[in-house]
């Protein structure tokens, strides 16, 4: 990746759905340079999907959690499977220390929240859980 394509990265996470012409017109090349760019980076899978941020008026109606899992890493596999077919869980990060996975949860209502965490809990492989009810967020660079 040149500068070019680190631009043009850069500008399609702040808004993905910039069209090709305003890309170009703001990195000063031609809109046939940006779609070849474009298409090479999917290609190469450096682009793997375009996606949908939510502002803090639609995030800040949500119950957010994180579950702390220890889990038969025999089987982590199969419990990423499970996990990762849970329409709440937002995001999955493995662990050092006592904790091997952690998964971000995203929910409407307490009862969606609570069955979510019945559901990772019934998981085969799961041996320990924990759940974090997050509060109030006092820092978010990732927005």
């Amino acid at each position: 990746m040149d500068e070019l394509d680190r631009a043009l990265l850069g500008l399609l996470s702040g808004d993905a759905r910039l069209s090709l012409s305003t890309v170009a017109r703001r990195l000063k090349v031609a809109r046939s340079t940006v779609q070849a760019r474009l298409e090479r980076l999917e290609s190469e899978k450096v682009i793997v999907g375009y996606t949908v941020k939510l502002g803090e008026a639609a995030r800040s109606q949500r119950l957010r959690a994180t579950a702390l899992l220890e889990i038969d890493l025999k089987v982590q596999q199969a419990i990423l499977g499970r996990l990762k077919a849970i329409p709440e869980i937002e995001r999955i990060v493995t662990c050092s220390g006592r904790i091997d996975l952690m998964a971000q949860i995203a929910a409407d209502t307490t009862m969606q929240l609570d069955r979510v965490l019945d559901l990772i809990g019934e998981i085969p492989g799961v041996l320990n859980s924990e759940s974090l009810i997050h509060l109030t967020t006092k820092l978010d660079r990732a927005v």
